[in-house]
């Protein structure tokens, strides 16, 4: 409960992370209270709010709580049939349809008490948290591949342009022109490469497109564009999963590909239940597990 509430800063959010009701985590620091003498969190309108008493805690307690999870590893191989672990994994919806579905089979199949918290990729620095224990896996789109984190390629992809298919311009050649000139939706417009990328290229023309839509997920992008007139870059993959409402078009500039990725720190690649998530991801795309010879990533591709 401390752990939680030091990195959730919300008695609400701290009982979510660990599948607990908001009372029982209460009187969990309220006996936590009672131990230290000491209110260890106040209350804000925003949340709580760690005392001083509790910030010197902090360290203390991540490392008794990190020694723990080495005890109960004991070198073992990690049995998710017998395990009630909480494993946290960030990725797009598009990346959970592809991964939760066969992943959750698999543990229903096993009658594992494992439970999985699934977030949307945020703009926090990706390393942090996973190298902090935030975080256990992460499952990203990237054109470049992260230098700080560990990672194999699930697939190589490249964008298109997509439309509703009954949308005035669908029939028509894409140009540069016309690109500019619909309204776009975008995925977290201003925090990718990929939009620097369009909008730098553009701008070496002289042109500029019309960014109208910034949302968080491509369910909200389809949605957005099967009713409207809007339009927007996705990866192939995503677009085709959607093939049946839109119109998938070339682009009429050139974009380099890229790849979809497991990612996980290096500091938990020792952790027998991390391996385990990690290869049960690989296993999803029919790759082999990371640490079989000839599994450096390029399986994906």
């Amino acid at each position: 409960t401390f752990d939680a509430l030091m990195r959730e800063r919300s008695v609400s959010r701290a009982a979510a992370r660990l599948f607990l009701s908001q009372p029982a985590v209460s009187a969990s620091l309220n006996r936590l209270r009672e131990a230290f003498d000491d209110p260890l969190f106040t209350r804000t309108s925003h949340g709580v709010v760690p005392t001083a008493r509790a910030q010197a805690l902090a360290p203390q307690v991540e490392a008794v709580l990190g020694g723990i999870a080495g005890l109960l590893d004991g070198g073992e191989p990690f049995n998710p049939g017998a395990s009630g672990r909480i494993f946290r994994i960030t990725g797009s919806d598009h990346a959970s349809s592809l991964v939760l579905p066969a992943l959750t089979r698999r543990l229903v199949e096993l009658g594992s008490a494992i439970r999985i918290v699934w977030e949307p990729p945020r703009t926090w620095p990706l390393a942090e948290r996973l190298y902090k224990g935030e975080l256990d896996l992460a499952v990203v789109a990237r054109i470049r591949r992260p230098q700080d984190l560990e990672a194999r390629v699930l697939y190589q992809d490249h964008y298109v342009y997509a439309m509703r298919k009954d949308h005035p311009r669908a029939a028509e050649p894409v140009t540069l022109d016309s690109f500019c000139a619909v309204p776009q939706v975008f995925l977290g417009y201003g925090t990718s490469m990929l939009d620097d990328m369009i909008d730098e290229a553009l701008a070496l023309g002289g042109r500029q497109r019309l960014a109208q839509v910034a949302v968080t997920s491509f369910g909200q992008i389809v949605h957005q564009l099967r009713h409207s007139d809007h339009a927007a870059v996705l990866g192939n993959r995503v677009a085709q999963a959607h093939a049946r409402d839109l119109a998938i078009l070339a682009l009429p500039l050139e974009l380099p590909r890229y790849e979809s990725l497991v990612c996980w720190h290096a500091r938990a690649g020792a952790d027998p239940g991390i391996q385990w998530l990690r290869d049960a991801v690989l296993e999803t795309f029919g790759l082999p597990p990371a640490g079989e010879a000839g599994a450096a990533g390029e399986a994906g591709v």
